[in-house]
């Protein structure tokens, strides 16, 4: 059984601040209703695929991407091989006018190769895009990129960002689960991937209990977002989502970034520092270092010093004070100091 996803107009957050508080805050994921539906390439792509086209390409610098091209055999779903070690597609260097152009002069072709490309910058593919379609919950510092193909699958998988997902073309279905069903997801390998980051092999196959079945436990907690031109998608970090273009011709935009970052350091690198510092040491000491991370980082029954008075706080005091002191002592220890 499937979930709705909660969805607001996204005229009721008007303002980075409402954005925050009303939206990010909760960490789970919120559909904004028409968000962007009065940006100029929504209305573009709502008039015509060639007048999206001609849109986007007013804007084009003229750089290279990388594009995947499928056979028509795999239906649009980017993937790995039979036994993981490879990929079903093959990835091209085209320019990004000639990438459009094979996608929206071959969308009504059936037998015709799908063609996905995803995760380009605007300031760098498409200068100018940026102002004529802005984001107004987000700092203008915050990168926006485009994602364009045919009809696609793209496997369950999470980000280590948080995420504004802006439809301006065709249709998108997320699939998604949360972080805490991670164990049951079967997730494959970390670093050899399609595009970064792994994916969930249960999440993303047919449904097939015999092969996966832990994942049988986390069915149920599957929630879906289906979105038009013109909405929105706020998704939190580290929630695992399959991403269906569901059109002949898609377009989105989106926005990663930490919402609640108190520096230029991210969690995710203290995860990679833990696997070599943690992860292989013997259960007992695991279940040990386990209790210190909650008590000192995961703070389940609330600050670890909360028995004695503020100004004895020391370098567990207000993290904007102490940032740079624990930076400085966690760079000492990694150069060798004691």
């Amino acid at each position: 059984m499937s979930h709705a996803v909660v969805e607001i107009a996204g005229s009721e957050v008007g303002t980075p601040e409402q954005f925050l508080n009303k939206v990010a805050l909760p960490c789970r994921p919120v559909i904004l209703r028409g968000l962007v539906r009065d940006w100029p390439a929504v209305q573009a792509a709502l008039q015509s695929p060639f007048a999206f086209q001609q849109y986007l390409l007013q804007f084009d610098a003229g750089l290279q991407a990388e594009a995947f091209f499928g056979s028509p055999g795999i239906a649009g779903k980017y993937y790995y091989n039979n036994d993981l070690t490879g990929f079903n597609f093959e990835r091209r260097r085209v320019k990004f006018a000639e990438g459009v152009e094979a996608i929206v002069s071959t969308m009504d072709m059936k037998d015709a190769a799908s063609v996905y490309i995803g995760s380009l910058t605007t300031n760098d593919f498409l200068p100018g895009f940026a102002t004529s379609n802005s984001m107004p919950l987000l700092s203008p510092s915050i990168v926006p990129r485009i994602w364009l193909g045919h009809a696609s699958n793209v496997s369950s998988h999470y980000d280590a960002f948080d995420n504004i997902a802006c439809v301006i073309a065709g249709k998108r279905r997320f699939t998604l689960f949360p972080p805490q069903a991670i164990s049951n997801l079967y997730v494959g390998p970390i670093d050899n991937t399609m595009a970064g980051q792994p994916v969930s092999l249960a999440a993303s196959s047919p449904s097939d209990a015999l092969r996966f079945p832990l994942f049988e436990a986390v069915k149920d907690q599957v929630m879906i977002a289906e979105l038009e031109p013109g909405d929105a998608l706020y998704l939190p970090k580290l929630w695992w989502h399959k991403v269906e273009s569901l059109g002949r011709l898609n377009g989105l935009i989106n926005y990663w970034w930490d919402a609640f970052s108190a520096g230029p350091d991210a969690p995710y690198t203290s995860l990679l520092l833990s696997m070599i510092t943690v992860a292989e040491r013997p259960l007992p000491e695991r279940l040990a270092w386990r209790a210190y991370f909650d008590h000192y980082v995961f703070r389940p029954n609330g600050h670890p010093l909360q028995h004695l008075p503020a100004e004895q706080h020391g370098l567990l005091g207000p993290l904007k004070d102490t940032y740079g002191k624990l930076r400085a002592r966690v760079m000492y220890l990694l150069r060798g100091g004691q």
